[in-house]
């Protein structure tokens, strides 16, 4: 295929996904904590542990407003911070038991309406769409690991 065109195909592709990912979170942010708390909480929940700086650089956020955001998370017992125990001075952040159970909970409703979305599709296409987004996943996304 031709770079350029495929280019254009991932481009409307991306801009598909922020658009789905915006309806199936709609609603299911949890009162106590804010929308840059909830994507802060969001990225650890899958990402764990994680650096702030990596929150900072995936969030878009200098790394004095990240840290004031995750001070005030782990204040609401949803995140905590540790050192590494081979370096002291790197820290990391994780959620605590309550931050897990929100997140599943929020979680849960997004799967709800995922499901909702695919229910009407074949297995072959469920089974196509597990491929194409592994191939995504390692070709695109996390082309390193």
């Amino acid at each position: 295929m031709d770079p350029h065109a495929l280019f254009q195909k991932f481009v409307s592709f991306t801009a598909s996904v922020h658009q789905v990912t915006q309806e199936m979170t709609k609603d299911v942010r949890p009162e106590a904590v804010t929308p840059v708390q909830y994507q802060i909480l969001e990225y650890i929940a899958v990402s764990q542990p994680v650096t702030p700086s990596q929150i900072s650089d995936c969030q878009h956020m200098s790394l004095p407003n990240t840290s004031r955001e995750i001070k005030k998370l782990c204040e609401k017992r949803l995140c905590e911070k540790y050192a590494d125990p081979e370096d002291r001075r790197k820290q990391y952040v994780r959620l605590t038991a309550e931050g897990k159970a929100m997140m599943a909970k929020v979680f849960q409703q997004i799967e709800a309406r995922f499901r909702l979305r695919l229910q009407n599709a074949a297995s072959q296409d469920l089974t196509d769409i597990g491929h194409a987004i592994d191939v995504l996943q390692s070709k695109v996304f996390d082309p390193g690991k």
